[in-house]
């Protein structure tokens, strides 16, 4: 099996971009540059689900993993991108390990969650898969990340990673930077020990970390597991440096 989930335990390297609806061509762009998967942000973007289904068909047509940002405590919205077929989920706003319970409740059926059941969903294969093979494959290839933005979250790390269902965390630099009173985000030395002690806790646990980053430096230095580039900061920069090179006659 190739599925990002078993990609992601057997602790392979992979990267991958954070985007916000709509941007079906940077998703393709994605696939032919050889990333591994893409983010599709439906927390600070739009969560309309039918484009969303466009950008999970685009993304896995070039062999792409989909996660899905969802907003805080969506169950909802967390059994629907998983019946479009995304990949899994990441989950913000995760403060305690009870929230990790929550969140693996709406991805996981019975009986580790409590996610509606339908096989005629795209998931299913439109029914054309059987309830327990759609069962098993659900179990085998579910992703669920929750983000950890407070300081009282990154304490509680290591029960957060205990959680059964729980395969990875990522700390939101941004919103923890916020939380502690400072504006500098990742480079603020607060937030870069609190995303240390969060690494620390996952290795200890047996279960990768997954790092947020603007530029390939940071990807080589992230801790393991896997990394999402954040394709707004890279294209900013990117566009900023060509506007850089103006004439200036």
């Amino acid at each position: 099996m190739t599925t990002l989930k078993h990609r992601l335990g057997k602790g392979n390297r992979l990267l991958g971009g954070l985007l916000r609806m709509p941007s079906e061509t940077l998703v393709e762009t994605a696939g032919v540059a050889g990333l591994d998967f893409v983010v599709l942000d439906c927390e600070h973007g739009p969560a309309d689900l039918v484009p969303l289904q466009q950008h999970v068909v685009a993304a896995q047509a070039h062999g792409l993993g989909v996660l899905v940002r969802v907003g805080a405590a969506e169950p909802a919205l967390v059994l629907r991108v998983l019946d479009l077929g995304a990949d899994g989920v990441i989950v913000p706003h995760v403060d305690t390990p009870e929230q990790a319970r929550a969140a693996v409740a709406a991805a996981h059926y019975p009986p580790l969650g409590e996610r509606g059941f339908a096989t005629y969903s795209r998931a299913g294969r439109f029914g054309a898969r059987g309830v327990e093979e759609h069962l098993a494959r659900s179990a085998e290839t579910t992703l669920v990340v929750p983000m950890l933005e407070t300081p009282a979250a990154c304490a509680a790390a290591a029960e957060i990673l205990a959680v059964p269902g729980v395969d990875s965390v990522l700390v939101g630099p941004a919103d923890l930077s916020v939380a502690l009173g400072l504006i500098g985000g990742g480079a603020e030395p607060a937030v870069a020990q609190a995303i240390d002690d969060v690494a620390a806790a996952a290795a200890v646990a047996g279960k990768p970390m997954t790092s947020i980053v603007g530029t390939t430096e940071q990807a080589r230095n992230a801790p393991p597991g896997p990394v999402v580039y954040n394709l707004a900061q890279v294209l900013l920069a990117t566009f900023a440096g060509l506007a850089a090179a103006r004439d200036p006659g």
